[in-house]
């Protein structure tokens, strides 16, 4: 059940998942991860050095079922499209205020948004270091089931 009292979607029964992981490669690994683990706040799980030759990190989101992979990039940066994105739903405007100062205070500047849909609900975007979008909104992600 939710918050709200709704049931809760699970996984289809067929799909029985244990746990997500999320990856992307980066050009600028070492800034990338000091920017999601210093400055963002997310806790390392695990890290790994020439595992079949990739070097990467993995962030529990919050937790080890869910995570985000970052993994050093072998080539060049490529265009990131302005969809690729990271939105983090928080509870109210005030959690939306200690974020952004605490990005600001790391030297992170608030940058336009890709989307007005996250103007019109009071959401902050910045850039991570390789130019993907990291939104904070003031509201909780509900689908209408």
């Amino acid at each position: 059940m939710t918050d709200d009292g709704s049931r809760a979607p699970g996984w289809p029964g067929h799909l029985p998942v244990g746990s997500l992981r999320f990856v992307r490669s980066s050009v600028h690994y070492e800034a990338t991860i000091a920017f999601y683990r210093d400055v963002i706040g997310l806790p390392v799980i695990d890290e790994f050095h020439e595992s079949y030759g990739e070097d990467g990190t993995i962030f529990g989101l919050p937790s080890w079922p869910s995570h985000l992979e970052i993994v050093r990039s072998h080539g060049h940066a490529g265009s990131i499209d302005p969809f690729d994105q990271i939105v983090f739903y928080l509870p109210d405007e005030r959690a939306v205020e200690a974020m952004t100062t605490r990005l600001r205070e790391a030297g992170v500047q608030p940058t336009a948004t890709q989307h007005s849909y996250w103007d019109d609900w009071g959401g902050v975007t910045f850039l991570d270091p390789d130019g993907r979008g990291v939104i904070f909104v003031s509201w909780v992600y509900r689908p209408q089931l």
